[in-house]
């Protein structure tokens, strides 16, 4: 058995918890808290009533999720939320939740992972100016649009949707998982040719031909499976006897 205080400890300092800058809603860190013991992690991209169902079916003291409990902000306590934490606290399951401190960790991070997967993890640079840190991560690389759409989709496991609006064969690739497409402007701005992320706007796609970027989406789901993966294996290695799994619940988007 591990400590909940001890691991909400350590992930709050790996990522910085207390630094990154972040949406008020996300409320990153432990969100609900247990009895203070945990044996079992699962983690997942989402804590929506689903997920934290079978997190509490499956056994696990500990779900650690991107997108957290309060996006809607302040809300009353019924319905689905009522189900989500009275759910939760009769199976003593505790939440803990980090959303960009996981998108932008060097290791850990969203962002990180997936350009590891592309095979590109030793040859990234810092990314996208916002709020005085860097959102994302920038490679060179030589490759053409097809090898590399079909890299990104073997490394998230779903289809990816392309706009075919910069050059044939990419040179300059970024990369902000989730939901970056709104910032199609700003990315062009920094010189890249392809601008990989998980989706946005319909004006992205037209606004990306008229800029000559690639732009690919390779689904806000998808690409953000990776950070909390890695959170939950870190933890498993940092403290003997803890086990974890994936909770899969894709949402197609």
């Amino acid at each position: 058995m591990a400590n909940l205080k001890e691991l909400v400890e350590q992930a709050n300092g790996w990522l910085r918890i207390s630094e990154i800058p972040d949406y008020p809603k996300a409320l990153n860190g432990l969100q609900l808290e247990n009895s203070g013991k945990v044996s079992a992690i699962a983690a997942a991209v989402d804590a929506c009533l689903p997920v934290i169902r079978e997190a509490c079916q499956s056994g696990v003291n500990l779900l650690v999720v991107h997108h957290g409990l309060f996006w809607q902000g302040t809300q009353r306590i019924e319905g689905a939320i009522y189900d989500k934490l009275k759910l939760a606290m009769d199976h003593d399951l505790a939440i803990y939740s980090a959303h960009i401190p996981l998108d932008v960790h060097p290791e850990l991070g969203n962002n990180a992972c997936l350009m590891s997967a592309l095979g590109l993890g030793e040859k990234v640079l810092p990314f996208a100016r916002w709020e005085g840190i860097e959102l994302g991560l920038r490679a060179e690389v030589s490759l053409s649009r097809d090898e590399l759409v079909a890299a990104v989709e073997a490394a998230t496991g779903a289809p990816a949707h392309v706009c075919a609006g910069g050059p044939d064969r990419v040179s300059q690739i970024g990369v902000v998982t989730g939901g970056a497409g709104s910032q199609i402007y700003e990315m062009a701005a920094t010189g890249i040719d392809t601008f990989i992320t998980g989706e946005g706007p319909h004006w992205s796609f037209t606004s990306a031909e008229e800029l000559g970027v690639n732009l690919i989406y390779g689904g806000h789901y998808a690409t953000e499976t990776f950070g909390v993966k890695a959170l939950a294996e870190r933890w498993c290695k940092s403290n003997e006897g803890l086990t974890w799994r994936f909770i899969d619940h894709p949402t197609g988007l």
